[in-house]
């Protein structure tokens, strides 16, 4: 876009432009630029349309920190999740980020790569910034991070895993439930590998060697994640187990990929969309004065049995 006299002259001052060269340029006073972006309905069409000419003109982007200061509100929710690479969270925080854009809230994504310190370190900088409110995905364990988050007076959502003792608000399922559910479909495991933060295929094939060591004659294995089930699959392959006949397999997440495998991958069903879309509606209702009707929401599991069981 070509640049005109006015814009590039409102350029030069600072090097930044400012709501006063816009308004000035606009020929409107600085408070009724002011309104045309924080309360265009107070404004009329004719006014609003010369001040937001101005702005596209300049480039002018508004200090949404400072207007946030000016209303104790900053239009920002921050989000901290294990991970985004190919994670079973990823339907949860697009939901989430529909939601909350679709309101006039921005969301700011914290990864803690499953990691404890990392996690308390990210809740600390994010405290820091006051945001409007706070998502997080699983059990925040006892410890700075959850002591520090109860003293804020920030609105918290929990998601994913229900527990007794949420910080403030939760949505999410039981993994107890799931666990029973699970057994009662005969797929109970006989021993248990941890392959700690990581979730990639890699990682489910060596927990299909450590488990066989372990217990030879498993004839079912159920893993916490499908990214962990598929590499678990692809060792059976490997090894030249018959998968299903010889050895159940069940992942948990239903990603996109599960249906799709050969052969489709057993799993558990979690409804992520939902969980993302009431967690916004929650801090959203939090954030502006409402209150929440339901603090807690199970919004329960479905078992989904596909070649692999």
């Amino acid at each position: 876009m070509k640049e005109t006299d006015n814009s590039r002259r409102a350029r030069r001052g600072s090097g930044a432009i400012t709501l006063r060269d816009v308004a000035k340029l606009a020929g409107v006073a600085p408070i009724t630029a002011s309104r045309v972006l924080n309360t265009p309905e107070q404004v009329s069409a004719e006014v609003r349309q010369k001040v937001l000419d101005a702005v596209q003109r300049t480039g002018y982007v508004p200090n949404r920190m400072a207007g946030g200061l000016a209303s104790s509100r900053s239009r920002l929710i921050a989000a901290v999740v294990p991970s985004t690479v190919m994670s079973v969270f990823m339907p949860t925080i697009e939901a989430l980020n529909d939601t909350l854009f679709d309101a006039g809230y921005q969301l700011m994504l914290g990864q803690s790569g499953y990691s404890a310190a990392r996690e308390e370190s990210l809740l600390e900088a994010i405290i820091g910034r006051r945001p409007d409110g706070i998502f997080l995905t699983g059990i925040l364990r006892p410890g700075l991070g959850r002591t520090r988050l109860m003293a804020s007076g920030i609105p918290v959502v929990e998601t994913w895993d229900l527990t007794p003792t949420p910080i403030d608000m939760l949505v999410g399922f039981s993994h107890a439930d799931i666990g029973r559910e699970v057994a009662r479909a005969g797929l109970a495991p006989v021993s248990v590998v941890n392959v700690g933060a990581s979730r990639s295929l890699q990682s489910g094939r060596e927990g299909l060697d450590r488990l066989l060591a372990q217990a030879p004659d498993v004839d079912a294995v159920f893993c916490s994640s499908d990214l962990l089930a598929l590499g678990v699959l692809t060792e059976a392959r490997v090894r030249g187990i018959a998968v299903a006949e010889r050895m159940a397999i069940m992942g948990f997440g239903d990603v996109p990929f599960a249906a799709d495998m050969a052969p489709a991958l057993s799993t558990v069903h979690i409804n992520g969309v939902e969980i993302g879309r009431l967690a916004a509606r929650s801090l959203i209702d939090r954030a502006e004065g409402r209150e929440v009707a339901q603090r807690v929401v199970d919004v329960g599991f479905s078992i989904v049995e596909r070649e692999t069981s």
